[in-house]
């Protein structure tokens, strides 16, 4: 096996990072907690969770066909972002809680992988493939990670405990 680049693993930091923040963010809470709407509007911590995965998700369908020098579709033609993430919020909440952890940790497991999988060199710089990673993936996530924070201070009765918040009882 090749040793990996310092770019690569400053890559796959950033983007473990992120995904780790967030994981921590809503660490402790019960699954009743997790289905609570309000965290951002009408939405749930669950439907963040199904939000960021999707958009893990356009990373990997559409990085293959930026790298192959192609174009993905533009959102406007499915209405715009706010009507492509309704849809997405839509679906997501059609499935369980623990499908869409587990949709959590498939998709981050495969985009690591496909990340590792490219040529070196392929994600330096700002070149497309990278705007495109960051925006879906480690430069997106953050807001949701803030926003589920923020959430959890306005709630009585959640205790500081490490990493994580759990009720108190």
């Amino acid at each position: 096996m090749r040793p990996m680049s310092e770019q690569r693993q400053r890559l796959l930091k950033q983007l473990e990072a992120a995904w780790t923040a967030l994981g921590e963010s809503y660490a402790g809470l019960r699954d009743s907690q997790l289905v609570e709407p309000g965290v951002v509007e009408d939405w749930s911590v669950k439907d963040i969770l199904a939000h960021v995965t999707t958009w893990e998700q356009e990373a990997l369908q559409h990085l293959p066909l930026i790298l192959a020098g192609g174009t993905p579709p533009r959102y406007a033609a499915q209405g715009g972002i706010d009507a492509f993430n309704a849809r997405a919020t839509e679906d997501g909440r059609r499935v369980s809680l623990a499908e869409v952890l587990r949709r959590r940790e498939e998709t981050h497991a495969r985009l690591l992988d496909y990340v590792r999988s490219q040529p070196e060199g392929t994600f330096a710089g700002q070149t497309r493939a990278r705007r495109r990673l960051r925006l879906d993936t480690y430069g997106h996530s953050p807001e949701h990670t803030a926003a589920i924070r923020a959430w959890r201070q306005r709630r009585p009765g959640l205790l500081e405990t490490g990493a994580a918040r759990v009720r108190s009882e």
